[in-house]
C-alpha cells in the first residue's frame, strides 16, 4: 500500500468524521434513539418471559445486544446520505475523476462509518451497564462478536453507499431506511428470542444476519459463548465482501462517468 492510499484513507476518513460532527442533531438522534428504546423496552417488558434458553436474564439484558446490533443497522443504512450531497454539487464526481484510486475513497469513507459505528455500539453497552444489565463478560468471545458486528456494518453501509452511488437522490435513501430497517428489526431476534415468535417467523429469523449479530453479541456478553466461525463469522464475512465489491464498482462507474 504506497502513500498515496494511505493519503486517500486518511483523508476520506477525516471528511467524513468532520462532517459527521457538523451534523449534531442526526449525531445526538444517533445515540438518543437506542438509549430511549432500552428505557421504553427494557421497564415496560420487564416481565417478559424470555424462556428455558435465557434463564437468570431480565429482558433488558436479553435487550441489550439487539440494541448494539440495531444501533449499527440504523447508522449504517444512512452511509450513503453523505454520498447523495456529495453527488448532488458534483463533488464526488470530481474527485473521484481526479483520483487515481477511486476506490479507496469508498474504502476510507466506509472505514471512519464502521469504526463510528462501533464506538456509538459500545458506547450503548455502557448505557446498557448503567441502567444495571448485568454482564459477564469474556474477552476472547466478545472480540469475535465485535468482529461479526463491524462485518454487518461494511456489508449494510456497502449496501447504502451502492444505492446512493446509483440512485442519486435523497427520496430513494429514506425509501431504503424505512422500508428495510424495520422488516430487518423486526424479524430478527434483536427484540424477542425465537422462542416466543410465532412459527413462520421462528424459521426466517436466524436466515437474517441481524440475528446472527445480535445472537452473537449475547453469547460473548452473558454466556461466554463465541460467535461460531462457520455459521455466523463467515457469512457475515462474505456478506460484507458481497457488497463491498458491489459498491467499489458503482464508485469506479462514477469516476468513469
Amino acid at each position: 500500500m504506497n502513500a498515496i492510499v494511505l493519503h486517500i484513507l486518511r483523508e476520506t476518513a477525516l471528511r467524513t468524521w468532520l462532517k459527521t460532527l457538523r451534523r449534531p442533531v442526526p449525531l445526538t438522534f444517533s445515540f438518543v434513539q437506542p438509549l430511549l428504546w432500552m428505557l421504553i423496552f427494557g421497564f415496560l417488558f420487564q416481565r417478559f418471559s424470555l424462556g428455558e434458553d435465557f434463564a437468570g436474564l431480565s429482558y433488558i439484558d436479553f435487550l441489550l445486544p439487539g440494541i448494539c446490533a440495531m444501533t449499527v443497522l440504523f447508522g449504517a443504512s444512512q452511509a450513503g446520505i453523505m454520498l447523495v450531497r456529495d453527488l448532488q454539487i458534483g463533488f464526488l464526481q470530481r474527485m473521484a475523476r481526479a483520483s487515481v484510486y477511486p476506490g479507496w475513497m469508498l474504502t476510507g469513507k466506509l472505514a471512519a462509518d464502521v469504526l463510528r459505528l462501533l464506538f456509538q455500539a459500545v458506547f450503548i453497552g455502557v448505557l446498557g451497564v448503567i441502567l444495571g444489565v448485568r454482564l459477564q463478560l469474556d474477552v476472547a468471545a466478545l472480540g469475535a462478536a465485535m468482529a461479526g458486528l463491524a462485518f454487518f456494518a461494511v456489508a449494510y453501509a456497502s449496501l447504502s453507499c451502492w444505492l446512493a452511488l446509483k440512485s442519486k437522490v435523497q427520496e430513494s435513501m429514506a425509501v431504503f431506511v424505512h422500508v428495510v430497517n424495520m422488516p430487518l428489526l423486526f424479524t430478527s431476534t434483536a427484540l424477542v428470542p425465537t422462542r416466543q415468535m410465532p412459527p413462520w417467523l421462528e424459521s426466517v429469523a436466524p436466515w437474517n444476519p441481524l440475528t446472527l449479530v445480535a445472537d452473537g453479541l449475547r453469547g460473548a456478553l452473558f454466556f461466554h459463548r463465541a460467535p461460531e466461525l462457520g455459521t455466523v463469522l463467515l457469512p457475515l464475512a462474505l456478506l460484507a465482501v458481497f457488497f463491498f465489491i458491489v459498491a467499489r464498482r458503482a464508485m469506479a462507474a462514477t469516476a468513469a462517468a
